[in-house]
């Protein structure tokens, strides 16, 4: 939605809910984009917001509106704003995305989309109603390598998906000690949940299928959420998956992800920074491509229409249907829970 302004003469006002790290991050490159302006920002904390704005005008830019409260800056700048970007815990994210698509604004929301299925589920029902464009910031969903991986698959080039094997790690569990990542109510889950993310979308993107049913296993080692996950599970297309989550060892973290189809081999990690594809006998050469450091750049060409969204509504709804199925075999002690889509 484009509020009847001339997207390609003017800037893009900008709205930012969540002003932490990650924004400001973002924020540095954001400011000397020519498309866009930062018009408001809201966050709870007074530090943060002036973190942000500090960055603007650092870089010569207007100062934007500041708000403690992001209802409020929708209410009063809802006419003043084309844009939004969600950057807050992962428990916020529904209900935040929600008002700013009944706000009727265009959406690039952090990863995960939302924590459940009922979220996802109120979530597109607002999209739908609005018609706004809303994409899920996954480095993996947006990386020239996993758009590639989609097209050919879906092409047939790779033949029958029948089975995947994916793995991430991190020291996240002493990395993020005392974080609100590690608080449940906010952060909707542990490891899985966090890193995992990326693993999980990946897979939910290239399979190219919802999943049938999913077994999980969970151990906290002593903290209040999931470190390591174990999950198995049947995708509705008979392909087989496992998927391991490790949220401690050594530093450092890394994915790797396997497709094996019936002509192919697909090894990719989950961010699509790197991909190797073995078709038949033949090994195609390693190839890297950079994780993104501007996302906003691929937010606006998939607004514009020029980009196929991969981090659409309905792809968070996929994640969140295989999220929803792990956490319930996890708390049932790995029974297997069968995935009926409404």
């Amino acid at each position: 939605m484009y509020s009847g302004r001339n997207f390609m003469s003017e800037k893009l006002r900008l709205g930012v809910i969540g002003a932490g790290l990650k924004a400001a991050e973002y924020a540095e490159s954001w400011v000397k984009m020519p498309e866009i302006e930062f018009a408001a920002l809201a966050d709870t904390t007074a530090a943060s917001r002036q973190r942000l704005i500090d960055v603007c005008l650092a870089a010569g830019a207007p100062e934007p509106k500041s708000f403690e409260d992001y209802r409020q800056m929708l209410a009063e700048c809802r006419g003043e704003l084309d844009i939004v970007y969600v950057s807050t815990p992962h428990a916020f994210h529904a209900e935040q995305a929600t008002a700013v698509a009944e706000a009727g604004l265009d959406l690039f929301l952090e990863k995960p989309m939302v924590t459940t299925v009922a979220e996802a589920e109120r979530l597109i029902a607002a999209q739908k109603k609005s018609g706004v464009t809303i994409v899920t910031a996954f480095q993996g969903g947006l990386s020239p390598l996993v758009f590639d991986t989609r097209r050919r698959a879906l092409a047939g080039e790779f033949g029958e998906l029948i089975a995947i094997s994916g793995m991430i790690w991190e020291s996240w569990s002493s990395n993020y000690d005392g974080h609100w990542k590690q608080q449940p109510d906010i952060s909707g889950g542990g490891f899985m949940f966090d890193t995992g993310a990326h693993m999980m979308n990946t897979v939910c993107l290239l399979a190219n299928s919802d999943f049938d049913s999913v077994s999980a296993y969970m151990n906290n080692h002593g903290r209040q959420v999931d470190i390591a996950t174990a999950v198995s599970a049947r995708l509705k297309n008979g392909a087989l998956a496992t998927l391991t989550a490790a949220g401690e060892g050594p530093p450092g973290c890394a994915s790797y992800i396997t497709f094996f189809y019936s002509k192919a081999i697909v090894r990719i990690d989950a961010w699509g920074g790197w991909r190797e594809i073995r078709i038949g006998r033949t090994a195609e050469p390693r190839e890297e491509a950079e994780i993104l450091g501007n996302p906003m750049k691929n937010f606006l060409a998939i607004r514009e229409g020029k980009m196929e969204n991969s981090g659409s509504v309905e792809m968070g709804l996929r994640f969140a249907r295989l999220w929803d199925a792990i956490k319930e075999s996890a708390a049932a002690d790995g029974a297997s829970v069968r995935i009926v889509a409404q």
